[in-house]
């Protein structure tokens, strides 16, 4: 999770700098309580006072968390509904969680959360594999989808489009001819093997060439070098948003 949280601590880190209210959630965290911990100890450094609250549906596995509750870190049960005493998070991080669901699902659930967010918040739905080399996430804030984000640990693929068994539900069964994600993952596969001669300088410097040359060909790409160098990649929504 490390790679989506560098992005919640980074380019989104004014959100919770702002925040009246730096109350996040980890929606969904798992067997295990790790990736509430981790983020918690990640957003500090951007907020002291940042409050974590892991949510989880099984109540054993919320059971099995309170021991490591403390300032600024909680664990509850509940779902999408958000049981937060009423408040409303700046930043709710789903990974994994929506993939499990039917797609015809996933719209209700992120009109679900998206409706319980602070002014300002986001909502991150995301899916990573099981070692965080291969992410992808959508970014959604009270208008809907804003963006989608690609992250990739260099050497951990063979083609760009090697992430797509990792897209979002909103777009895993998408990636067909015709469909617009597909499109961006085709021209990503093209813009890297056009830039194999950068490979002698290392698979960043041939990512930082297959990002400007997205760029350049029309793309609307979020973001700049500072985040292609660490192998992500963010494209606005509607350049990807399924037909």
């Amino acid at each position: 999770m490390r790679r989506v949280d560098r992005w919640l601590a980074g380019p989104q880190g004014w959100r919770l700098r702002r925040a009246a209210d730096p109350l996040i959630v980890d929606l969904g965290y798992g067997a295990a309580p790790t990736t509430a911990v981790e983020l918690h100890a990640r957003l500090g450094r951007v907020r002291p006072d940042v409050e974590v609250m892991g949510i989880e549906i099984d109540p054993a596995r919320v059971r099995s968390a309170k021991s490591l509750e403390r300032a600024g870190l909680s664990f509850r049960q509940g779902g999408f509904e958000l049981p937060a005493d009423g408040r409303r998070p700046v930043m709710v991080r789903a990974f994994n969680v929506l993939r499990q669901y039917a797609e015809d699902e996933y719209q209700a659930h992120w009109d679900m959360v998206v409706s319980r967010l602070a002014p300002g918040g986001i909502f991150v739905d995301g899916t990573c594999d099981e070692i965080g080399r291969r992410s992808t996430w959508v970014e959604l804030d009270s208008r809907g989808p804003v963006s989608l984000s690609i992250s990739v640990r260099f050497g951990a693929f063979t083609l760009p489009s090697d992430v797509a068994e990792r897209l979002p539900k909103a777009l895993i069964h998408r990636n067909v001819p015709g469909e617009k994600v597909h499109a961006l993952l085709r021209a990503m596969d093209q813009a890297w093997l056009e830039a194999a001669p950068q490979a002698s300088y290392g698979n960043r410097q041939r990512w930082l060439a297959m990002c400007a040359a997205l760029r350049a060909s029309g793309w609307p790409l979020m973001n700049g070098p500072a985040r292609w160098r660490l192998g992500e990649i963010t494209v606005a929504w509607d350049a990807v948003a399924p037909g």
